[in-house]
């Protein structure tokens, strides 16, 4: 059985459209985008990075990036598999919302590409209502997606100290990355949908 195209929903993607004619040109495309959603969230072993904290985990990172369906999708989704939980990580969401990247280089002549912007850290209450793990993992979240030039070993370090294993840091780090890219993706979309010109209807002989 076919898995429903995630990304069509998040853009709103209607059958036989414009947009849905223009994915379908790229079926590899489109069925490894649509794998790597299902490998990250129903995975065959979540016992590293149980798919609840992902659901937490992602709703987190949409919500940093952007107030759209994208993040309204896996705030449902994380209001599904933990209610309690999701409304603080929402509320802190909403509240480290910010344009990004930002950060610093340590390269040598990149220097002057250096911004400073909004930084995340989790207050002593959400650590004890998400636990140090989930909290270290929203903070590292915040940190690929608005500070990314300054995520290194002592991030890293900070996730192992929280109980993270390196596998499931593997998996941490892939979940944001593609959660980006979705995201990016779904924003896209919708704008060429919004662009695009309304069907003709065929008016009778």
């Amino acid at each position: 059985m076919t898995s429903p195209d995630t990304l069509d929903r998040l853009a709103d993607v209607r059958p036989a459209g414009a947009i849905d004619e223009l994915r379908r040109r790229r079926p590899v495309t489109r069925d490894q985008l649509q794998a790597s959603y299902d490998a990250l969230f129903a995975p065959v072993d979540d016992s590293e990075f149980p798919v609840a904290e992902r659901t937490l985990v992602a709703a987190f990172a949409t919500r940093v990036t952007a107030d759209d369906a994208t993040a309204a999708y896996y705030a449902g989704l994380a209001r599904e598999a933990d209610a309690a939980r999701a409304e603080t990580v929402l509320a802190e969401a909403s509240a480290a919302a910010t344009a990004g990247p930002f950060g610093t280089y340590v390269e040598a002549g990149l220097q002057d590409e250096n911004s400073d912007g909004r930084r995340y850290e989790p207050p002593t209450a959400v650590r004890e209502t998400l636990g140090e793990r989930l909290a270290a993992a929203i903070a590292h979240a915040h940190l690929l997606t608005a500070r990314p030039r300054e995520a290194g070993s002592a991030a890293l370090d900070r996730l192992l100290e929280a109980g993270w294993s390196v596998d499931g840091i593997v998996t941490l780090s892939q979940l944001i990355s593609f959660l980006a890219f979705q995201q990016r993706v779904a924003a896209g979309l919708r704008v060429l949908a919004q662009a695009a010109p309304a069907p003709t209807e065929e008016v009778p002989a």
